[in-house]
Order: C-alpha cells, then structure tokens, then sequence
C-alpha cells in the first residue's frame, strides 16, 4: 500500500479559500482540488455556512472495504480526497494540523498530548473575519482542548448522543458560520476490539448515520446559505493484535485517509 501524496496541511487553506478568507499565519497551499470542486459547485460564490463531521480515526482501508457502512456519506457527498495525515498519526497532532494547515514541528503537538495551540488556527482567521465559529466535541477529548482560548463557542458534553443532539440544535438555530462536530466513538471501540470488530464497524455505520441526519438539517434549513459539510477523519488504524487495534505508526493504514465533501448552493433568497 502507497502512501498518499497530498498532505492533510492543505485541507486548512482550502476551507479558508471556500468562505473567502485569509488562512492562518502558517498554514500550507490551499487544496487545489477542494478550492476548485466548491468554486465549481457554488457557481463562483463563497459558502457562508461549513459544517465538518469529524469522525475519528477511520481509516482509508476501512472506507474501501466497508462501504456499505458509510453508504449516506458516500452518497450524500461529491468530492473523494485522498490525503497522507501527518506523522505520528495521534488525534491531537492531526487535528492540530487540520485546523491550522501547519505541520506538526510549527503548531507544537508533536506527540499524543492534548496541548493548548497557540499558533493562529482557522478559528483565529474566522474571527478575524467577523465570522462566528464553534466546537461540538466530548469531554477531556483533544478537540475539547487543544483550541481552547479563543473568543467563541465550546459545546462540551460527556456523551456522542448529547454531542449529536447539540449539533442539532446548532445547526437549527443557525447562529454560526463554522461547526466542527467531533466523534470518537469508532476509536473508542477500536481500540478495544479491533478496526473490524463488530462494535466497531457497528460505530462506523453509527457515524454514517450521524453524518446523514446532520446533512439533512443542513439541506433542509440552511437553503438561503451556500454551505460545504465534510466528512472529514483524522487518521487511520491498523490490527495491533488479536480483538486490539491501534494507530500512531508511520505506514499507510494510519497515514492514509479519505475526506468527502459536499457543497450545497443556496436555493432561497
């Protein structure tokens, strides 16, 4: 198995380029493939409204061999992304450069710790932007920590249900520009039973699920908005040993993943 060329520090840059703003201080080119799919399918406009579904830890060998258990977010989304996390592949230094476009050595994680970072993010670049970002995730998680700090809304809870609902609910009141919601539910149980185990295939269709009712209320109420939603991993996994799974190494079952995205021109005025 090759690695994949494109970087995940391009992903930054790019939803950066797709709601019309300047990226952080740090962050790496713009995808050129994301910038051109949302320009192609908003008609030239920019989207005023994201929403990323962060799943964590789905690797881009279990989306090929199981992709009857993502069939919505297969079907709901256009773009397929190939893209090489960055190394080592722990949650709190991929999704430090998810959000930052930075590799690793510049945003500071450069090792599992759920680190305050302290470099510009993409949600320093949307404040500055007078535009109103959030963060749905679970708590002591690396998304509930590792962008504490800045002048806009954490919604922290203990359980995924809770999570999904105040996605809802966000998504509902449509107050914000830019929502991260993050799920670490197949992680969990892939570490405790395997990247195929029962429980947790049965947490990747879970998110699947999720992902589809969140992409319906956006379709459903953000009409008079131009939108992109992703479903957007932080790493892979791989087979530690019999029942266990794990990632963190530097071979293509965690380094490779694959991002889908959507874009949703407005229909109402």
């Amino acid at each position: 198995m090759e690695r994949n060329q494109t970087s995940l520090d391009t992903l930054c840059g790019a939803l950066c380029c797709a709601m019309g703003i300047d990226p952080p201080a740090c962050a790496a080119g713009a995808n050129a493939e994301l910038c051109a799919y949302v320009e192609t399918a908003l008609g030239g406009r920019k989207a005023d409204r994201i929403l990323m579904y962060n799943p964590d830890a789905i690797a881009q060998w279990i989306y090929e061999k199981y992709p009857d258990l993502l069939e919505h977010a297969i079907a709901l989304t256009d773009l397929r992304l190939p893209l090489r996390t960055v190394i080592p592949p722990v949650t709190p230094v991929c999704f430090g450069t998810m959000y930052t476009g930075a590799q690793p050595q510049v945003h500071g994680i450069v090792a599992y710790a759920k680190s305050l970072i302290r470099i510009d993010t993409i949600f320093d670049a949307l404040i500055r932007a007078g535009k109103k970002p959030c963060i749905i995730s679970q708590e002591n998680c690396s998304m509930s920590l590792i962008f504490r700090d800045r002048p806009m809304d954490y919604f922290i809870y203990p359980t995924v249900p809770e999570i999904l609902a105040k996605a809802a609910e966000v998504i509902l009141r449509d107050e914000h520009d830019f929502i991260v919601v993050y799920n670490g539910n197949y992680d969990k149980q892939m570490h405790a039973n395997g990247p195929e185990g029962v429980p947790t295939l049965a947490a990747l269709n879970c998110n699947d699920q999720a992902f589809a009712v969140l992409d319906t209320l956006v379709r459903t109420h953000w009409k008079h908005h131009d939108t992109l939603v992703g479903f957007a991993m932080d790493h892979g996994c791989h087979l530690r040993a019999p029942g266990r799974g794990t990632h963190g190494d530097d071979i293509p079952e965690d380094l490779n993943i694959v991002h889908l995205y959507k874009a949703h021109p407005k229909t109402e005025i």
